[in-house]
């Protein structure tokens, strides 16, 4: 059975009153929509503030009344993340903090208690450990790398626990993005072979059987798009490994053709360039090498000096959209990987996660619950 719901961080809402208001409005059309007959599957993105006031009695009784489950958690953001300038700050507190380790836990412990009794697992995604800029030189990431490595074994000690308490196994899903610490499938890899596990090795007799178990990884297409990734050979390479994929997120970047009539394509980006969230851009060349940029205005001042062929942006973009005027969409890798899905099914877990509706240009922007409605119902068709 696969678990398809949509991420509610797409809902503004610092505080659990907030957000909730917001989720009691919206649920109940879009389920009536995508999902009439059959359980309702959501992922559910609170906050720090909202996770510690959140009633988890009355939302669990609310869940039930309407025939809606959680199966997953966003546990990216740890604070505002809407209406206010996020940037680089949705790393922040990052993996080095207690801050960080112990909003975590909370998460897991909400999840432990919201999970429906047909779901035995379940997982909450979080930041590639920090943000790659915030360390000045390779010694101080190789710190801040110990550091994040330690606090996850501490959530992983958690998780063993609620396991042994609930019988639920629950996973925290690293999810590489561009200019993370941890920015795509390789780097993710290599520090989970070569510095999570040993650590975990250290720690605990079977440290390894417990870190495959409780540490997988969120597959986010969007962000692996950005990165020019190809979703078959990174789902083998994890697979050989026996590293999990906790879920995936289905989400769409924007990309620009620019080997012909680049000045008129970059004029229609430059409707999308927005103070609110990071855009970071990935170039390839015409030489077919890659240079990666930390944000949109960066890519745009940098555009006279190379010659690019293509540029794709991190910016979450409708999925059942391929075309924006002069530019497209990386919709054809979220078909990709469905058909990877369908060959291996390397997760029964899928979390739609398009959060900048409020950003895109006026003429993109179109009733949010038809939008997240055409959104399901087009992820369906495809699967």
């Amino acid at each position: 059975m696969k678990h398809i719901g949509y991420c509610t961080n797409i809902h503004p809402g610092v505080s659990w009153e907030e957000h909730f208001s917001i989720l009691r409005s919206s649920i109940p059309v879009i389920k009536k929509a995508v999902s009439p007959d059959m359980p309702f599957g959501l992922g559910l993105r609170l906050s720090h503030a909202a996770s510690l006031t959140l009633d988890i009695d009355a939302f669990s009784a609310w869940l039930k009344a309407e025939g809606c489950y959680v199966f997953t958690m966003n546990g990216f953001p740890y604070g505002e993340f809407h209406g206010a300038v996020v940037k680089d700050q949705v790393h922040a507190p990052d993996w080095t903090t207690k801050e960080r380790r112990d909003y975590t836990i909370r998460l897991f412990e909400i999840l432990a208690k919201l999970l429906p009794d047909f779901l035995d697992k379940g997982g909450v995604s979080t930041s590639p450990l920090s943000y790659r800029y915030w360390w000045k030189d390779e010694v101080a990431l190789k710190q801040a790398v110990e550091l994040s490595t330690q606090h996850i074994l501490d959530v992983v000690e958690a998780l063993v626990k609620i396991k042994e308490e609930t019988g639920k196994s629950l996973h925290l899903d690293i999810e590489p993005e561009p200019d993370g610490v941890l920015e795509n499938s390789e780097e993710f890899i290599d520090w989970y072979m070569n510095t999570l596990i040993p650590s975990a090795c250290k720690r605990w007799a079977g440290g390894e059987v417990l870190v495959k178990e409780h540490v997988q990884l969120c597959f986010d297409i969007c962000h692996f798009a950005v990165e020019f990734e190809e979703p078959e050979a990174a789902v083998r390479r994890l697979g050989e490994l026996g590293i999990k994929t906790g879920k995936i997120q289905v989400s769409s970047a924007l990309k620009v053709d620019l080997k012909t009539r680049a000045e008129e394509k970059l004029a229609v980006l430059k409707r999308f360039d927005e103070p609110v969230y990071l855009h970071q851009v990935v170039a390839k060349r015409l030489d077919g090498s890659f240079e990666s940029f930390r944000d949109l205005g960066e890519a745009f001042e940098a555009y006279e000096n190379y010659k690019f062929e293509e540029w794709r942006i991190h910016y979450h973009v409708p999925l059942f959209a391929d075309e924006y005027s002069e530019l497209q969409s990386t919709q054809g890798e979220i078909i990709k990987t469905f058909q990877v899905l369908k060959d291996t099914n390397f997760t029964d877990q899928l979390e739609i996660e398009t959060y900048t509706w409020g950003v895109l240009p006026p003429a993109l922007q179109v009733p949010l619950n038809d939008s997240i409605i055409r959104e399901i119902a087009w992820v369906k068709r495809q699967l």
